[in-house]
């Protein structure tokens, strides 16, 4: 038996161990396969991360909290949500990753979502561990008063666990500005100090950073356009699909129109927008930041180029690009078979793991190109580190100071990704060139600093 049917075999049988550990965790376990399945290759080619317990610790969080939150609404009722925060490893520094505040948030997905965290900040390079947190709260027509008195009750006891070089949380789904300022605001209340690099994402006249908002969305454009430039080709004149209507999708949608490409759609849980002259972008924010509204708005207001269609799915519009903004495993392999009947060229994920592994496959065996959500939407976090460094230094960047680091940071990600997918012999494979060079990174650290 060779060496790497040996470690396949134990590979295997570790992914066994994590489903028994992990039972009724489906989006963990969905997480820790895909990455797992990659890592054969390496762990033969360096018998070092082969040692017992290096990868049973890299897949198991150094820390889990959960706790109750409980607020009064305006009318005085008092409701009790759960709270989270998984600080999963710090080997490369301190735990970094949002917070989400939405129903749907369970263990298990703020797990998924910590773990992807741990890959992701190590391919910025910019010494940052991977943790996540977050509630199954629903900010969604609240009043303000009743999401600040949320966010008190929440950072009430999640402050015992943060600090700027323990862990630093930032937003996510149902977490933006307001949030953040809520949280912020409740952190100096509680500890009686100005420790601006607790949290980032905050407003860029108390500690912010510039181009923060827009980092995640304009990464994933910046990943899309270094894939296509290794097939000889750029974005301008390119038909973009987008799904989501949040932060991500606004700035995505913003970005490649900057670069000349044509975003001609948008979505949200009530339907998807499919706008023939492009999605206007300020049009767009007006409805979703400004008023919180629905993307139906947006095509009332913005006339006959644009259409509502209610349901249905975002993917079934041809386009030579897709960008999910959205959500977890929400392009599946059907609507991946009709990306690549509609002559899809590349797919880059804003969101986190929002195509399901049936659709990675398909597409990748299609030739799309591929980028993964660890790599393509890493533009986000890498900011929040910016603004970490801005913080410590008590000063802040230009927008054209903070937007080249940003570039920057992107086209060195896509360029270690590509290069290590073809020194473990698997060209243009985004997926294992990004599992494999993270976990290199992380691993490496784990290593040097012993059995903790």
């Amino acid at each position: 038996m060779t060496t790497r049917s040996v470690t396949r075999t134990t590979l295997d049988h570790l992914l066994t161990e994590i489903e028994h550990r992990n039972p009724a965790q489906p989006e963990f376990l969905q997480a820790a396969h895909e990455v797992l399945e990659t890592l054969a290759p390496v762990v033969a080619a360096r018998p070092e991360y082969a040692e017992p317990g290096l990868i049973e610790r890299l897949v198991e969080p150094e820390r889990q909290v959960l706790f109750r939150v409980p607020w009064q609404d305006d009318k005085g009722r008092v409701h009790v949500n759960r709270g989270f925060r998984v600080e999963f490893n710090s080997a490369l520094g301190p735990y970094k990753g949002g917070l989400r505040f939405h129903p749907s948030v369970n263990l298990g997905v703020i797990k998924f979502l910590g773990f992807e965290q741990i890959f992701k900040n190590a391919l910025t390079g910019l010494g940052i561990g991977g943790g996540k947190g977050g509630s199954d709260f629903d900010p969604h027509g609240r009043s303000d008063a009743e999401v600040m008195r949320f966010c008190q009750s929440f950072m009430t006891e999640l402050h015992r666990h943060i600090g700027e070089h323990t862990d630093v949380p930032a937003g996510d789904i149902g977490v933006g500005g307001r949030e953040i300022g809520y949280l912020f605001g409740q952190y100096r209340r509680i500890t009686n100090r100005w420790e601006a690099g607790v949290l980032t994402g905050k407003g860029q006249g108390w500690g912010g950073s510039l181009i923060r908002p827009e980092a995640t969305g304009y990464g994933s454009v910046l990943f899309a356009a270094a894939m296509l430039r290794e097939r000889g080709e750029d974005l301008e004149g390119q038909t973009a699909v987008v799904s989501g209507s949040g932060n991500v999708a606004i700035y995505t949608i913003e970005k490649l129109a900057a670069l000349g490409a044509n975003a001609v759609t948008c979505s949200d849980s009530s339907g998807y927008v499919v706008d023939e002259k492009g999605v206007d972008v300020e049009l767009l924010k007006q409805v979703k930041e400004v008023e919180r509204g629905r993307v139906d708005t947006y095509a009332e207001r913005r006339g006959s180029s644009a259409r509502f269609v209610p349901g249905g799915s975002v993917w079934d519009v041809p386009a030579d690009l897709a960008l999910p903004s959205a959500t977890q495993n929400e392009l599946d392999e059907n609507a991946a078979a009709t990306l690549v009947r509609n002559g899809v060229k590349a797919v880059s994920e804003g969101a986190n793991m929002p195509a399901t592994p049936g659709a990675v496959h398909l597409l990748q065996k299609a030739g799309v190109a591929f980028g993964p959500g660890k790599a393509a939407n890493a533009g986000g976090v890498a900011v929040s580190a910016l603004e970490m460094a801005q913080n410590h230094a008590r000063t802040s960047w230009t927008a054209a100071k903070v937007e080249e680091e940003l570039a920057d940071i992107m086209n060195n990600i896509h360029t270690t990704c590509h290069e290590t997918a073809e020194r473990y012999d698997a060209p243009g494979d985004y997926v294992t060139g990004a599992n494999i060079a993270g976990f290199e990174r992380v691993a490496d650290a784990m290593l040097a600093q012993g059995v903790i």
